[in-house]
């Protein structure tokens, strides 16, 4: 059983993962090339911040995502993986909004409805197992940043 539950864990940071190393292909020609070019507020972090705090997010995310699939039953999964996946999608879809399209506005109402299921999820996850909720709660902290830096990025770049 303990070989079968750290192969779901392994599989669980995998996907998680792989959908950071896709966001960061999708970033990378536009962090270089777009990103300086806009007006951000003086309290934009530097952009080596941000590598390191997303791998420990997503980290954190299959760590919870596999507590979660330990103690959940069948009727919570379908809502946990649920809130679980469209977090991802509407994750991954941000930066495909941001910087291949170049479009903090389009970026900032998607990260509303990523806000939106980081909140389900930490709520369907915290009702089956506490540590699984508070695991994602500086995801939903650094997820309400970094809407507030979308924000301030897309009224100085209008």
């Amino acid at each position: 059983m303990r070989h079968r539950n750290f192969g779901v864990l392994l599989i669980f940071i995998v996907l998680c993962l792989a959908v950071e190393l896709i966001a960061s292909r999708l970033t990378l020609p536009d962090v270089i090339a777009w990103y300086p070019t806009l007006l951000k507020p003086r309290w934009n972090p530097p952009n080596q911040i941000f590598g390191p705090v997303w791998t420990a997010l997503y980290l954190m995310m299959a760590f919870a995502l596999w507590l979660f699939w330990q103690a959940s039953t069948t009727q919570s999964k379908k809502a946990g993986y649920f809130c679980f996946g469209f977090q991802l999608f509407f994750n991954l879809i941000w930066s495909f909004l941001f910087f291949v399209c170049h479009s903090p506005f389009w970026a900032l109402m998607d990260i509303f409805l990523l806000w939106v299921s980081i909140f389900g999820t930490l709520a369907v996850f915290y009702k089956t197992r506490p540590l699984a909720g508070y695991l994602l709660i500086p995801y939903l902290l650094w997820v309400t940043f970094a809407a507030l830096l979308n924000f301030k990025i897309w009224t100085l770049n209008s």
